[in-house]
């Protein structure tokens, strides 16, 4: 195995996974980028520590009591949008008892954040981003983007950029269909997986990543410029049904949630299906599966092979039930498409969950209602619903003008459609983010409803439509409290794990040479 030079580089690094305040359960997913990052500075002989701060309450002191005894000098943070404002509190706690440590930030919220800035830069205009970014300048010492399995390495040079661009596909710190399959599986075993609990049709089940990127351009998603979350780029199937068997015979587990954007973007998705098929049989077992699938895209030769693999839910981004909110939003999908893929999974026995969202530009009470009317015509297994947000590196941010002061405002050209949004500052507000049924907030509102009216309006389609269909409310687990003495107190394993060299990481040994820090 390929050893990195150790001399121009810190040899120790505590990464950490901010809280998900704004979730029922925060113990269902693992954060699978960060432990993927993990896996490969375990691979590259560099000590790692891994402090799991999901579910845990009073996290602040955790980070406080670790800093103090941890002989980590870098700290690293991934975080989502809706993540911020706990990795603000973070970074502030290790700022205040370490002050001479090394702070980095990656993860999807300084990425979008990132293509933003480019983005205005592009149409010379600098504008929120740029301010968002420059805040994020203060906070932290590196900011890593995109793709950070090898821009980790950048990070950790004793001179270090200030920013790490792994979202540019021109450098080799992006990663291309080749590397992925080199690269270990993520190090799970830094978390404590036993804590996790999520399961499809009663059997437990674990996350995997099995692909990258959607190509598509819908309003309210994001990172639609940035290469990392739009280009598709695929492990082969060989190599994401490795993984599937490594977590069979080390956690037991038979369910898996395919964690990516959208399954059926990838034109191997039925060869994959068959792999998997094949292998439950060699292994005398059946799989559960649960994952993502575009409308328009579905087949039923596709329906058909994910039901043989294992198959028994599926997740469509419907969105709306009218016909100019899929307009507006640029979905690709018309109404027609969306109800062909909801008879062809009932066609082949698969269960749908239907993901919908409120407050897109020309929302109004009809469109809402339309939206109830075709779920109840279209009868889903369970349906989520929720209020967008305006996240940087959507279309409905980064296409947005300043109307009035800390008023922005997207038009949809085709129809003339407006969104409005309030400006946010995502690394104090997370209110905005879906999360208990009847504490949402609006920070949207449309030429035809308020933000009082959006809430409303969406607490209503939720209880009308679970009503008429008998699809019970979600409910949660409680917050895990730290628990120690006069601030003195070792950190629970369960929270905080090192690794270690008896404990690779699993999946390729090898390290490819562009792994390896470049030579000064």
């Amino acid at each position: 195995m390929l050893q990195p030079m150790r001399d121009n580089m810190l040899d120790r690094i505590c990464l950490i996974i901010p809280p998900s305040i704004f979730l029922l359960d925060e113990r269902v997913f693992m954060s699978l980028g960060i432990l993927k990052v993990a896996a490969v500075l375990e691979q590259a002989g560099i000590a790692v520590e891994v402090l799991d701060l999901s579910g845990v309450e009073n996290y602040e002191e955790v980070v406080r009591d670790h800093a103090r005894t941890s002989a980590a000098t870098c700290y690293g943070l991934t975080a989502t949008t809706p993540q911020m404002p706990a990795a603000t509190k973070i970074q502030r706690a290790l700022r205040a008892c370490k002050p001479a440590a090394r702070i980095m930030l990656g993860g999807p919220h300084i990425t979008l954040i990132h293509a933003a800035v480019k983005y205005e830069r592009k149409r010379g205009q600098p504008g929120r981003a740029a301010a968002a970014f420059h805040d994020l300048e203060g906070m932290f010492d590196v900011l890593v983007t995109g793709d950070g399995e090898l821009a980790v390495f950048e990070a950790l040079r004793d001179l270090p950029p200030r920013l790490v661009d792994g979202d540019d596909p021109q450098s080799n710190l992006f990663l291309n269909n080749p590397t992925l399959d080199e690269l270990p599986f993520p190090a799970r075993h830094l978390v404590d997986a036993g804590s996790y609990h999520y399961s499809i049709d009663s059997v437990p089940a674990m996350s995997m990543i099995a692909q990258l990127g959607c190509p598509f351009g819908c309003g309210f998603c994001g990172g639609r410029m940035s290469p990392f979350l739009r280009r598709v780029r695929t492990r082969s199937s060989e190599n994401i049904v490795q993984e599937m068997v490594h977590l069979y015979k080390t956690y037991g587990v038979t369910g898996f949630m395919l964690y990516d954007d959208e399954l059926n973007v990838s034109p191997s998705i039925v060869e994959l299906m068959n792999l998997i098929h094949a292998t439950t049989k060699d292994l005398g077992t059946e799989f559960r599966l649960r994952g993502f699938i575009k409308a328009e895209l579905f087949t039923d030769e596709q329906a058909e092979a994910m039901r043989r693999a294992g198959f028994r839910w599926i997740l469509v981004g419907f969105e709306s039930g009218h016909e100019r909110i899929l307009t507006n939003i640029q979905k690709k999908a018309a109404q027609a498409d969306n109800t062909r893929c909801m008879e062809i999974a009932k066609k082949h026995d698969l269960k749908v969950k239907a993901l919908m969202s409120l407050g897109h530009p020309g929302e109004s009470e009809v469109t809402i209602r339309a939206t109830r009317d075709w779920l109840l015509a279209a009868h889903p297994a369970d349906f989520d619903a929720t209020v967008i947000t305006t996240y940087p590196g959507t279309p409905y941010f980064d296409e947005a003008v300043e109307t009035s002061p800390g008023v922005w405002t997207y038009t949809y050209e085709k129809t003339g459609d407006r969104l409005h949004s309030l400006a946010v500052d995502y690394r104090e507000v997370a209110g905005y983010y879906k999360g208990v049924p009847g504490a949402y907030t609006s920070y949207v509102y449309t030429d035809h409803l308020s933000a009082g009216d959006l809430v409303r309006l969406r607490d209503w389609l939720e209880k009308d439509v679970r009503s008429a269909l008998k699809i019970p409310y979600q409910t949660g687990s409680p917050a895990v409290r730290y628990e120690h003495s006069m601030g003195q107190g070792v950190i629970p394993a369960n929270i905080l794990k090192v690794s270690s060299p008896s404990t690779p990481p699993a999946g390729p040994i090898s390290i490819p040479e562009l792994l390896m820090p470049k030579k000064r």
